[in-house]
């Protein structure tokens, strides 16, 4: 199992450092994301072996979200980890939980409960975004507050 995670996280690593630009569309307004790598595989050219599935998928992207804005009631069917960049983050939950986040923070994203992040500070909140699914299932599913 660490072997697993030390490959895991050694390919987060590199994928860091490989630009991948496109427009993720999953947010409301006020909200920019860019996806920074999509892969299937590890950096030795295999195919990533870390989920009980045929298709893995990693995506690395980064998240803007302007002072004020949200994004939006939104939930994840796949493990999500964010590094929080610059700024700040208030996450409500379904059920009534409030999480804060601060510059140089860590996110382990909730799996499958609504959530909405609200940036009520004065700067843009930043995150580099990790999201560890598999090819055919969304990242992020929009969803009506609970």
């Amino acid at each position: 199992m660490t072997l697993l995670k030390s490959r895991v996280w050694i390919l987060l690593s590199f994928l860091l450092m490989m630009p991948f630009q496109t427009v993720a569309g999953e947010y409301d307004a006020g909200v920019q994301g860019k996806i920074i790598l999509q892969t299937e595989t590890m950096s030795n050219g295999e195919p990533i072996d870390y989920l009980d599935t045929d298709h893995p998928r990693v995506t690395v992207m980064t998240v803007d979200i302007a002072p004020g804005a949200a994004t939006g009631w939104h939930s994840h069917p796949v493990n999500v980890y964010a590094y929080v960049m610059s700024g700040q983050l208030t996450v409500d939950m379904e059920g009534g939980k409030t999480a804060e986040f601060k510059e140089g923070e860590v996110i382990i994203e909730v799996v499958k409960l609504r959530h909405n992040g609200i940036n009520h500070g004065k700067i843009p909140a930043k995150l580099v975004v990790f999201y560890l699914g598999e090819k055919g299932i969304p990242n992020v599913i929009k969803d009506a507050k609970p």
